[in-house]
């Protein structure tokens, strides 16, 4: 059983869980050292480059995140979530802070895909008006083009885009470390005086 399926990170076994497993030699995500979550990132995309699994990266990139949240100790989150009122989106990481998400959108890269990273934090910020919603990439290149468009208002779902190969990463981790986060709480759809 690898170490992602004991913390309940993940829900069954897979070639990604195995190779998330495998990536580090004789170290479980647990045990692995490093300085700063730039750092451990690194450290397991850079082994994944030497794997040479090109159809696994997107699954792996979300394993390195989750488990850089688990080891940060921003906990607890939810992976692959739904949240009420907002429709059709899956979102790849959902932390709630007092009544309020934070979206973690994860994308190896970019080109199209900051498109739906914006939409999704779109739908979330029409029912959830102060959620804050990030989109962590590898993609440095495209992370510059796409901040721009940030400020210049052509994105505007997005708070943040996070190049996990700079210290974004560190900054946005720090920042999440300050927050308390719980799980969601059940909600009734109507309340009100009941007449049968």
């Amino acid at each position: 059983m690898t170490e992602l399926l004991k913390q309940q990170i993940a829900k069954k076994e897979s070639a990604s869980t195995v190779l998330f497993d495998s990536l580090i030699p004789n170290e479980t995500f647990l045990s692995v050292s490093y300085n700063s979550p730039k750092d451990y990132i690194t450290q397991y995309w850079e082994a994944l480059q030497k794997a040479n699994k090109p159809t696994l990266h997107g699954n792996i990139f979300e394993y390195i995140i989750y488990t850089l949240l688990y080891r940060e100790g921003i906990i607890p989150f939810y992976t692959q979530a739904k949240v009420a009122f907002v429709p059709n989106v899956n979102f790849d990481t959902l932390l709630y802070c007092q009544s309020t998400p934070v979206s973690l959108s994860l994308k190896t890269s970019l080109r199209e895909r900051y498109k739906q990273a914006d939409l999704e934090a779109i739908a979330l910020k029409y029912v959830h008006r102060k959620s804050k919603c990030y989109l962590l990439t590898m993609d440095s290149t495209e992370a510059k083009v796409q901040k721009t468009k940030i400020l210049s208002g052509d994105i505007i779902g997005l708070d943040e885009i996070i190049d996990c190969n700079t210290d974004d990463i560190n900054n946005l981790v720090k920042e999440l470390k300050q927050m308390q986060f719980t799980t969601s709480k059940k909600i009734d759809v109507v309340e009100g005086n009941l007449v049968k």
